[in-house]
């Protein structure tokens, strides 16, 4: 039996604008996914075990469903399995990460399945190539949309800044609430509408991403001198010209604004393509009890993380 585990990530500042070449800062939270390689001969078989489908599986061979939603939640392993030949195992998932939220829920499963399976199967494969494996695995199964991002945070952890080329970033931790607001978000078609939206108005949506990318240059020396307000007035700057952009939604507005007033948050922003999904804030004197409490009020699931935390690990079998 072999386990490996991978985290998720958030986007910290830059989203959409990243697009078009302009920076952007992630970082691998805390908030992990888990997969679970051992020999099961005569099948291969899919369980997982996750925050939105509990306790389903699927039996590449026979066909075998347990849930209607399995053949979907379970294509990206089905990809690693292909990928690899793999034969007689069986792979168990395990995630903390809600499905379509904007944190790498795939990328994490993809990057913890190749690293699992290949250490299970005798290949040893460096970060490097299990980054690319898994980048060109999941792009394969969401059809191109797959972005290099999600699964180098997944592989090395730590921050990444992002625009024509990514490079890692050696930063201090950054303790943060994210906010789910149960809605799953659609990146191409919110990708797809901010770029229209440029095509059409290029002489106002460029200033908008020229603001937005000096906004993720300064954060980078902001994390890294602990200035935790100066950081949230960039994060409550940056949501607004998301908002402008018209890729927020009532369900983020809500929990953004909950954070901020009764949660106390020294900064709060959407977090990925928008539309649905998740935001972030950074707690306020009050701690991140009370930013957690509003965020539920506000018919919100928070989550309490750690940004720039370790990559893709292997794991001590129970």
């Amino acid at each position: 039996m072999t386990t490996a585990s991978a985290p998720g990530k958030v986007i910290l500042f830059g989203e959409h604008a990243v697009v078009s070449g302009i920076t952007a800062l992630g970082g691998a939270i805390d908030l992990r996914a888990k997969a679970t390689v051992r020999n099961r001969p005569g099948c291969a078989l899919i369980k997982t075990d996750d925050l939105v489908l509990r306790g389903f599986s699927l039996d590449l061979i026979s066909g075998q469903l347990l849930s209607p939603q399995a053949a979907n939640a379970t294509r990206y392993i089905s990809a690693v399995l292909r990928e690899f030949d793999a034969r007689n195992i069986q792979v168990e998932t395990k995630s903390a990460l809600p499905l379509a939220a904007g944190l790498g829920s795939s990328a994490a499963i993809v990057v913890a399945t190749v690293t699992a399976l290949s250490q299970h199967l005798g290949q040893e494969l460096s970060q490097k190539e299990i980054a690319a494996t898994s980048y060109r695995l999941e792009k394969e199964v969401q059809q191109g949309m797959a972005s290099p991002t999600d699964t180098a945070l997944a592989v090395f952890g730590g921050y990444l800044r992002v625009s024509k080329e990514i490079s890692a970033l050696d930063l201090p931790s950054l303790e943060m609430v994210v906010g789910f607001t149960g809605v799953p978000h659609d990146t191409k078609s919110e990708v797809e509408k901010v770029q229209g939206l440029r095509r059409n108005y290029p002489e106002l949506v460029d200033p908008i991403f020229q603001a937005i990318g000096s906004i993720s240059e300064r954060a980078v020396h902001l994390i890294r001198e602990h200035k935790a307000a100066k950081l949230g007035q960039m994060m409550n700057i940056n949501h607004g010209l998301l908002e402008a952009l018209g890729v927020s939604s009532r369900e983020l507005g809500e929990l953004v604004y909950a954070a901020r007033g009764a949660g106390g948050a020294l900064g709060a922003k959407l977090t990925g393509a928008g539309g649905g999904g998740c935001m972030i804030a950074i707690p306020g004197p009050a701690g991140a009890e009370a930013l957690m409490t509003a965020i539920r009020q506000a018919r919100g699931v928070p989550f309490k993380v750690s940004v720039g935390c370790e990559g893709v690990r292997m794991e001590r079998d129970p």
